[in-house]
């Protein structure tokens, strides 16, 4: 979660990142629910206990997530090519969540699975992704960062711990994945409907001239024609 001076416009995906809001936020973040840890064990109260590295993740995750995106400068070309190489990184994430198996819960891999798909989605349109900077930027993170670091993070926990053990009487480890989760699928369905906005746009044009061409069938006009 460590931060960085803004790169330069060719300084790379993981410069760019670093000295991203999503990061700087997501940082700090983390770093206050570190800080909160730290200071209930100086307390004598035990603190967050083994749940700390999961309160610790997921608060820089979803920072990371809600933070405004940044207005990264990318030309549609590199775009492109970005975009290409996503599609082979996506499918060896889908390979990973695979290997896990019944090392998570049913509601998980469904989630994780829903993700994956629109992910998928979006990626076979990877030249209107290409002009979109933000939604490349999200869709790269969730793959790269998000989603893979939230299910590892989770998985480091005994399962009945991770099930039942509630921090302050707050969530659970699994329900802290389940609303990270939820958060990323959220906002992958909305670069979704961005990315096919003009497919649905031109779609609704063509059933308007439909319905103008051919609303009335020719039988309606022969009722019409012989009405008294």
């Amino acid at each position: 979660m460590a931060t960085s001076s803004r790169g330069g416009s060719d300084g790379g995906p993981v410069l760019r990142y670093l000295g991203s809001r999503a990061n700087i936020i997501g940082s700090v973040g983390g770093l206050a629910a570190l800080g909160t840890h730290l200071g209930l064990v100086a307390a004598g109260t035990g603190g967050l206990g083994w749940l700390w590295p999961v309160a610790v993740a997921g608060v820089y995750g979803i920072g990371a997530v809600l933070a405004p995106r940044d207005k990264v400068d990318l030309h549609v070309g590199s775009g492109a090519i970005e975009a290409e190489q996503l599609r082979k990184d996506l499918a060896s994430l889908r390979n990973q969540v695979q290997r896990y198996g019944g090392k998570l819960p049913a509601d998980v891999t469904a989630a994780s699975r829903e993700i994956l798909d629109t992910l998928d989605v979006i990626l076979r349109r990877g030249e209107s992704l290409a002009a979109n900077a933000e939604g490349l930027f999200v869709v790269g993170r969730t793959i790269h960062d998000y989603l893979p670091t939230s299910l590892e993070t989770y998985l480091n926990l005994p399962r009945t711990y991770a099930m039942q053990r509630r921090v302050e009487g707050r969530r659970t480890a699994h329900e802290e994945l389940l609303a990270q989760l939820g958060l990323l699928q959220v906002e992958l369905t909305k670069i979704a409907d961005g990315v096919f906005a003009n497919d649905a746009k031109s779609l609704a044009d063509q059933g308007r001239f439909l319905e103008g061409r051919f609303g009335k069938s020719e039988l309606d006009l022969n009722k019409t024609e012989n009405k008294p």
